[in-house]
């Protein structure tokens, strides 16, 4: 992708919009929709890194109640002509079609290479990679499995939406901010995840989100790796306009 002078690339992730209630998260919705229109002007593409919802489940006929600004702002910008590209999360891994058939949004349910002019990025949203977290790693299996999702299928979705509400906001990501300290450098399993991909190949830039801190850390000389926070508590995204990569902050009430 060769990114048109004045343009820029954009990434955002985890908003879980709907936790802990549907009434809470609409001033956040509502900022980051301001965000969208904001960047649209001189946007050469959008990357969402997963967790856009705090819980998402396709129907054969049926899509989560809610999320109208969103997913309208969404098709506006899709439809203006501005690639969104999609990753799926912990939180909203069950999408099946109806990004790519409503709103030609691309979905993405692993993370995935492109080359943004002559720079290489290695994208996801960064659950399940790296050493450990086993007990999550073997649940995502199941989750994942299509008997599970032909099992769930068969619930009221009014019924499936409350027991996924109610073990949506026990995950402390969301109810507190336990898990979302830094580990040191050492520690971070998406950081020892990318040294890892490294042996194998290079890439300039990996971009993840999971982590809901906003972090930078040098790799290498010549490679970074990087955590794009989250709109719950810092309002970041990353911004890269052919050279630079970026973190900022979005402020606009």
């Amino acid at each position: 992708m060769e990114i048109p002078n004045g343009k820029k690339i954009y990434f955002a992730s985890d908003n879980h919009l709907g936790a802990p209630t549907m009434e809470a998260s609409r001033p956040r919705e509502k900022k980051f929709v301001a965000w969208l229109d904001d960047i649209k002007h001189d946007a050469a593409a959008i990357f969402l890194l997963g967790d856009l919802f705090d819980f998402w489940f396709e129907y054969r006929t049926v899509i989560p109640k809610g999320f109208t600004r969103t997913l309208g702002k969404l098709a506006e910008i899709s439809d203006a002509g501005i690639p969104i590209h999609y990753f799926v999360g912990n939180h909203d891994l069950w999408m099946n079609g109806y990004f790519e058939e409503e709103l030609g949004i691309p979905v993405y349910h692993k993370p995935h290479e492109f080359i943004l002019n002559n720079t290489s990025f290695f994208i996801g949203h960064g659950d399940g990679l790296g050493p450990g977290d086993k007990g999550y790693k073997r649940m995502k299996k199941i989750f994942i499995s299509p008997f599970f999702k032909w099992l769930f299928k068969w619930g009221h979705p009014d019924i499936g939406m409350r027991i996924a509400q109610y073990f949506s906001v026990k995950n402390k990501l969301i109810s507190g901010d336990d898990d979302a300290k830094f580990l040191g450098e050492e520690n971070e399993w998406l950081v020892i995840y990318s040294k890892k991909k490294l042996e194998e190949k290079h890439r300039d830039y990996f971009v993840f989100g999971h982590r809901h801190l906003p972090l930078e850390i040098q790799l290498n000389s010549t490679s970074k790796y990087v955590n794009l926070g989250d709109w719950i508590q810092y309002y970041t995204y990353g911004v890269f306009d052919g050279s630079n990569f970026e973190l900022k902050t979005f402020i606009k009430d």
